[in-house]
């Protein structure tokens, strides 16, 4: 009993908090002004921490990678899962969608603004600030999550062809991941209030929305979602590690999935599934690469999500979805918008806005993809923050390397 308390106590603290923080959302909304700033806080703190843990981790990770090929093959596993697993997820969701078609009406009127309308920038012009910034205090923003993961990533590169001139930077960048962590797990402990009140503040929120013109478009996704959570996310684990993966897997991925669901963000979510990794016994060498470049590049939620609001945009207007080259088109966007959507709360517009532009959807289509799009946020960022980790197990099965068989206490 003392070690499953020792082991799980976070989590129940954490889902306590969860709890009373929807009842407050619930039953006394003037209440969520005034406990929002501790969740804010909360958030605050862990997005500051998140930039240097990104650039220890993966800068240590790459400089540490002993052969050179090993190196490229972790990259080259990786591309393969995520956009294997990307394209299963939206071909899924096409199935779903032909055998249980969701003809809702949806609200045209709602006013929602159109960020391409404010912005006169080519699609290369986006690609490119998108993958890098002109100035190097730019990279510090979270707003830059890849550039400054392309950056991290380049930086252990260099450091491993340094040679022998490089160890002391190795040790130096080695211990700021050490110390990063321990930073990390002692922001954790506050997890508990800070995730409850912004958990409050989502239900107020979105809690009224959740009924009316989008009710069936967004039971599909929920119910949905949630089986291919469970069904796809055990599949891959089992295929990882057999039946002790899925064990592991589950096991280690409450704390990450109840941070997800409450923050909204992939991003915060990261630091727990670092910590899950290690307890599953992923390389280090494989989950410090493939975690933090998957949750800006790796997204299964947003690829059920593009999916849907595909459908739904082709609904609303009176056209046909279910045509080869449609659905071929909308898998290769949705491919590409999970590389758009970035790892921040509510984020996505600008890849929504890509298939619209791709589609030459008419503007009466916009308010719905992207009222459909914050709605299903919190599922969604379950699904693309936690399928970081497995997707590392997957990685970890096919380059060869040895899932570790110490398994750590709980350290959040």
């Amino acid at each position: 009993m003392n070690k499953t308390l020792e082991n799980y106590g976070s989590i129940i603290l954490l889902i306590l908090g969860i709890i009373a923080g929807s009842i407050i959302g619930l039953y006394f909304p003037d209440l969520v002004v005034y406990i929002k700033p501790l969740g804010d806080i909360f958030l605050n703190l862990l997005f500051v921490s998140i930039i240097p843990l990104l650039f220890f981790a993966i800068s240590s990770s790459v400089a540490n990678i002993e052969e050179q090929n090993k190196l490229g093959k972790i990259i080259g596993i990786m591309a393969g899962v995520f956009l294997v697993t990307i394209a299963i997820a939206a071909l899924a969701t096409v199935a779903v969608l032909y055998i249980f078609p969701v003809n809702s009406a949806v609200d045209t009127g709602s006013f929602v603004d159109d960020p391409l309308d404010a912005s006169t920038s080519s699609w290369g012009d986006r690609i490119v600030s998108f993958l890098t910034v002109s100035e190097f205090g730019n990279l510090l923003s979270r707003q830059s999550i890849l550039a400054f993961v392309i950056f991290s990533f380049l930086v252990g590169i260099s450091a491993r062809n340094t040679g022998e001139k490089a160890k002391p930077f190795i040790s130096f960048i080695q211990s700021g991941n050490e110390v990063l962590k321990q930073l990390l797990i002692l922001i954790m402990k506050g997890a508990p209030i800070g995730l409850g009140a912004y958990f409050a503040f989502q239900v107020k929120t979105l809690g009224p929305q959740l009924f009316g013109f989008y009710a069936k478009p967004l039971a599909l996704y929920y119910i949905f979602g949630l089986v291919f959570f469970f069904v796809a996310f055990s599949v891959y684990a089992f295929i990882a590690y057999g039946n002790k993966g899925v064990s592991l897997f589950w096991r280690n991925n409450i704390y990450p999935s109840l941070t997800a669901l409450s923050t909204c963000s992939s991003l915060a979510t990261m630091p727990a599934n670092l910590a899950a990794a290690k307890r599953i016994g992923i390389p280090a060498p494989i989950s410090n690469v493939v975690i933090p470049l998957g949750n800006t590049l790796y997204k299964n939620g947003s690829a059920i999500s593009s999916i849907l609001k595909i459908y739904v945009a082709f609904t609303l207007l009176g056209w046909n979805f279910f045509e080869w080259d449609t659905i071929l088109t909308a898998v290769g966007i949705t491919v590409l918008v999970t590389i758009v959507a970035g790892g921040i709360p509510n984020g996505g517009y600008i890849g929504e806005m890509l298939m619209i532009s791709v589609y030459g959807l008419p503007p009466e289509a916009i308010p719905a993809v992207m009222i459909i799009g914050t709605l299903v946020d919190p599922l969604a960022t379950v699904l693309n923050a936690t399928g970081d980790t497995v997707a590392a197990m997957l990685v970890t099965r096919f380059s060869g390397e040895k899932f570790s068989t110490e398994v750590n206490d709980i350290e959040t």
